[in-house]
């Protein structure tokens, strides 16, 4: 199959504290878990950095799924972007303890032809990386480009944020991004904020508290897939979006029946994504695993 879906973003070394336990030298990055979920369903083509010192073993774990790595440049010299983070009992919200950019300072994206596919998502990433990608690509041939962003980019770099926002379809974030990107308390006011700066389409990620799509005028919301315990929230997020953008881009059902149902499939993604650390749960699983636990959350919603 060709690649379908292009996402450019992070692949990173975490080192991760929950209640649960910790570990270090953790496969992370936003790329990586967005392409991890999103190749369940299509081919995946991943642009991103890394030093030298990232593992072969990584490098494999991306290979078990349809991942394209073609994109992934090696800087000669340079270190890996490191993330440490920590979580309490309030699993919905990271404190970063660290975080060593290294090979991103130098990181210039770099988009062949071919890969102008019909399906872009940038994931968390400086904006005026996003723009750089935006620029690359023939926007003739894509049907939809969606983003992520993050408090750090909303604070420092809103303005090169502002005009990649002016070139997007679909932006997927947080609550509380939401809300610092607008100045809103209320949700539906700042999604109806978000969407004049360019993006018609919004979907608020609320964590355990489920997820918020706003589609033009009209709206809907879902809660998470209810779990017993949480072990890991780091790249839940991000699969999520993969989740999500694999699903349209398998359907190609960009209407608002299509992106309710894609939401369901990234929270059920995203259910599995947190169950341990890193993307191990992710590499236990299939597409079946995920069509059967959808059924149940169908169930969940029935009344």
């Amino acid at each position: 199959m060709e690649n379908k879906l292009l996402v450019i973003g992070t692949v990173a070394v975490d080192s991760i504290q929950t209640p649960y336990g910790q570990l270090e030298e953790a496969f992370g990055g936003s790329a990586s878990y967005f392409s991890y979920a999103a190749s369940f369903f299509v081919p995946v083509k991943l642009i991103a950095v890394v030093g030298e010192d990232f593992p072969d073993t990584f490098r494999s774990v991306l290979s078990e799924h349809q991942i394209d790595l073609s994109g992934l440049q090696v800087l000669v010299g340079g270190k890996t972007f490191r993330w440490k983070g920590k979580y309490e009992f309030d699993m919905n919200v990271a404190q970063t303890l660290d975080t060593q950019l290294n090979v991103l300072l130098d990181f210039q994206p770099k988009v062949e032809k071919s890969d102008s596919l019909p399906y872009i998502f940038l994931a968390n990433i400086d904006p005026d990386l996003q723009l750089q990608v935006l620029k690359q690509v023939n926007r003739q041939k894509v049907k939809l480009v969606a983003c992520d962003t993050m408090n750090f980019w909303i604070e420092n770099k809103r303005q090169q944020l502002d005009e990649t926002l002016k070139h997007i379809d679909l932006i997927v974030i947080n609550d509380g991004e939401a809300r610092q990107l607008t100045g809103e308390t209320n949700l539906v006011k700042a999604a109806k904020k978000i969407q004049s700066l360019g993006p018609d389409k919004v979907v608020i990620k609320k964590g355990e508290h489920g997820v918020l799509l706003f589609y033009g005028e009209q709206f809907a919301s879902l809660p998470a897939y209810l779990l017993e315990e949480v072990y890991d929230p780091t790249g839940a997020g991000d699969s999520f979006a993969g989740g999500l953008m694999g699903y349209l881009s398998q359907t190609e059902d960009l209407s608002f029946e299509g992106f309710k149902k894609a939401i369901a499939y990234g929270s059920v993604v995203a259910s599995f994504a947190v169950e341990k650390f890193s993307l191990e749960r992710l590499r236990e699983i299939k597409l079946s695993d995920v069509e059967d636990r959808l059924k149940d959350f169908q169930q969940l919603l029935t009344f």
